[in-house]
């Protein structure tokens, strides 16, 4: 083998590891996720790709407000199990309460501009257990979340991450809030 030749397979060889090194550090702290349903209308729609932050929770907690993506027990029709887009309402601690169409977070009303026809059905009242949080959707009738059994309170160990980005459309490219 020519010299030259061994100094090209050389110069692809470390391109190649370089590579598969960086996809391997980036997958560890993002991961994209597409989102199906329109249980977050109007914040988020039907294919709005997003990008997660995989670490926010290995070095921080749960806030009200954050957007995040978790796993739960129901299953898809492709036999995964479903991941969940929803907003954190309430975290340990927290006293959370839903009656007549409003939600009170530590007998505090819970100021939600983000939700779509400002109501919340429902009738709660409970104290979130340590590593739990309450999540819902912010198209409140299009949206399996916290309040109803088949879901219920999230584990934090089920949470995949906190939304970072919007990716697609192009056009709303940027941070979900």
């Amino acid at each position: 083998m020519s010299e030259k030749l061994k100094k090209e397979a050389l110069e692809w060889f470390k391109i190649i590891v370089t590579a598969l090194v960086l996809a391997f550090i980036i997958t560890q702290f993002i991961r994209p996720t597409l989102v199906r349903g329109e249980s977050m209308y109007p914040t988020l729609v039907e294919n709005d790709y997003l990008i997660i932050n995989r670490i926010a929770y290995k070095v921080g907690e749960p806030k009200e407000g954050d957007i995040i993506v978790f796993g739960t027990h129901l299953l898809q029709e492709n036999g995964h199990n479903k991941d969940l887009v929803k907003r954190v309402i309430a975290v340990e601690g927290d006293h959370i309460k839903i009656e007549n169409s409003k939600v009170y977070v530590n007998d505090k009303l819970v100021k939600e501009p983000y939700i779509h026809d400002n109501y919340t059905e429902g009738n709660i009242d409970m104290v979130i257990p340590e590593n739990k949080v309450f999540a819902m959707g912010d198209n409140r009738e299009q949206s399996l979340d916290s309040r109803y059994e088949d879901v219920g309170l999230v584990d934090e160990k089920d949470i995949m991450g906190k939304v970072l980005v919007r990716l697609f459309p192009f056009n709303k490219l940027g941070t979900v809030k």
